[in-house]
């Protein structure tokens, strides 16, 4: 894909859009999942600490993300649309919290709850450029600026890098409201079942450079949990640990 035909504008909008579509299907397999993540702190790239989450995603911005670790052990996050709740095992409340609510380092509730960038944003073409891989490989890229068009998300604008040969994401710079750049995103390409995919991202923070938060995406299966399981109300009533 040469430079000059990212110059024509009647090109750029709608291929835009397919690029974050056939990007965010790197990250996410089918509409309704079960994504089994782990995340692990490190700090001057020794281990800190680590933290399991299971995720239940389904269509229209929902999503249940269930606390897996014995020092979390009963809590669980709800996500529908733009209102997010946590719910404590001892606690009769949900809790109203925000997307950049902070999990473990660099991880945020929007970062666990939220596999996809095409509900959420609207994009468009900026450029091409090349970027440079952490093993000093550099890959074409298309630059994308997308802009939040929904309340609830995670980040006002994001700058992503798309591999120009097949729309993988390779990095992003996540931005706050306030114009702030939060952080950086790194995705790690690999295989699952047979196909390419994201099976990892690292953040990283321009303030704490010693620190990086890596979620690694360990599995991804369809499934279906049923509506109860996205009412606050019943999820302050019952445990849910077997998900």
């Amino acid at each position: 894909m040469g430079l000059m035909a990212l110059s024509g504008m009647s090109y750029g909008q709608s291929n835009a859009q397919q690029m974050v579509i056939n990007a965010d299907n790197y990250r996410l397999d089918s509409a309704s999942s079960k994504v089994v993540s782990l995340v692990k702190l490190y700090e001057h790239d020794e281990l800190d600490k680590t933290r399991a989450y299971n995720v239940y995603t389904r269509p229209n911005r929902e999503s249940l993300v269930v606390f897996k670790s014995q020092v979390e052990a009963g809590q669980k996050m709800l996500m529908l649309g733009d209102n997010y709740w946590l719910l404590m095992p001892k606690s009769r409340r949900p809790i109203r919290i925000t997307p950049m609510q902070k999990l473990l380092g660099e991880a945020s509730v929007g970062d666990i709850s939220t596999l996809t960038w095409s509900d959420d944003y609207q994009p468009k073409l900026i450029t091409q450029q090349n970027v440079e891989l952490e093993n000093e490989q550099k890959v074409v890229t298309n630059k994308l600026e997308l802009t939040a068009k929904t309340n609830g998300a995670s980040y006002q604008r994001i700058e992503l890098w798309l591999d120009a040969s097949d729309d993988f994401p390779v990095k992003a710079n996540l931005y706050l409201r306030s114009g702030k750049l939060a952080k950086q995103a790194w995705f790690q390409l690999g295989e699952r079942e047979g196909k390419q995919r994201v099976v990892a991202m690292t953040l990283l923070d321009r303030i704490q450079p010693a620190k990086k938060t890596v979620i690694e995406y360990q599995s991804i299966t369809p499934e279906e949990l049923s509506e109860k399981y996205y009412n606050p109300a019943y999820l302050t009533r019952n445990s849910v640990s077997g998900l």
